[in-house]
């Protein structure tokens, strides 16, 4: 039997976690990052969506193997998105990865109705990815470096 007014509900959830999920994507496309607003969107609104269906399944279990079952999915999207860089030696995509994982979590709550937490984890998120446009943070993060360049008797590398 359908029930219209509960799937007008789970297409509010969409799209809210269309927003907060685009919101995150954001930051990332305007400074040219591989994932982006629809990435980051998609993302949300797919954890939604598989945990909104999950509650409405009749087994009481379902929830949880469908948010466990997110969990894995995304990790695995994520190990894609990492890789190292032969040249540099350097691990890439770290960031990204990390922040699409979180995005799910995001997703997950929204599809769980816990909009405040979703929200806030969004804003919290959003503050993360656009730390690297922060002068403080960046002057924090050269000043790591040129400590780091010290060799252990104090003085620097030359």
């Amino acid at each position: 039997m359908s029930d219209i007014p509960g799937e007008f509900l789970i297409a509010l959830k969409l799209l809210a976690a269309m927003v907060l999920g685009g919101l995150l994507g954001y930051d990332r496309e305007r400074h040219g990052a591989d994932a982006g607003l629809r990435t980051y969107a998609a993302v949300c609104m797919g954890a939604t969506l598989f945990t909104a269906v999950g509650e409405h399944l009749v087994d009481g279990t379902a929830s949880g193997r469908v948010i466990a079952s997110i969990i894995q999915g995304i990790g695995f999207l994520c190990a894609g998105i990492i890789f190292r860089n032969a040249t540099t030696g350097e691990s890439v995509g770290l960031t990204t990865a990390a922040t699409v994982w979180a995005t799910a979590a995001i997703g997950v709550a929204v599809g769980l109705d816990m909009y405040v937490i979703a929200v806030v984890g969004a804003l919290m998120l959003y503050w993360l990815i656009s730390l690297h446009h922060r002068k403080w943070y960046m002057a924090w993060k050269e000043r790591l470096k040129e400590s780091e360049k010290l060799k252990p008797d104090g003085h620097r590398e030359r």
